[in-house]
């Protein structure tokens, strides 16, 4: 690869890494997995990579020193780690079994997020569970704020994804 097509495969990944990133919250807010199992994937995949292609980021920019390492790490990290994460995510979302099973689970907190913009006063109530011993939280829209005391219970339809965490399908509020 010259000089000329590795400055715009760079900032093409980071990039590509970044819109990657926001449907991931998406597609996580409807997983039930541990944030550690991501953040592992981003950063093992991230430094690998830094440490595979690091020679040739530095090559292809001019910065030197700290300034090299914080930028490319940076690339690596973001880009290349949050494709892996977002293909993991992905395929584990869009694989997964077709047979959905329906479970009930206690609310063990409550909380709530503001709304979107110029929306900030509609806020939007979250409601915490213990799902088979990790706790999950699950958001539901604003008009069941003004009652969200008054729920007991989470029914959930789940199915089990490809890489075995678990997908909500839906989530009804008892």
């Amino acid at each position: 690869m010259t000089k000329k097509q590795r400055k715009i495969f760079y900032p093409t990944i980071f990039i590509l890494g970044l819109f990657l990133m926001a449907w991931q919250i998406t597609i996580f807010r409807n997983t039930i997995i541990d944030l550690k199992i991501l953040i592992g994937i981003i950063l093992s995949v991230g430094i690998l990579t830094f440490l595979i292609d690091f020679k040739n980021y530095g090559k292809t920019y001019k910065y030197s020193g700290i300034g090299l390492y914080f930028y490319s790490s940076m690339h690596y990290i973001c880009g290349f780690g949050f494709i892996a994460c977002s293909i993991f995510m992905l395929t584990n979302f869009y694989m997964a079994d077709s047979e959905p099973i329906k479970e009930t689970y206690e609310i063990v907190k409550r909380s709530s997020l503001p709304g979107r913009k110029y929306h900030r006063d509609e806020r939007k109530p979250t409601f915490d569970i213990n799902y088979n011993g990790k706790i999950k939280e699950l958001i539901f829209p604003h008009k069941y704020y003004e009652k969200m005391e008054f729920f007991t219970k989470v029914e959930l339809e789940v199915r089990k994804g490809y890489f075995g965490f678990d997908i909500l399908e839906s989530k009804k509020l008892n």
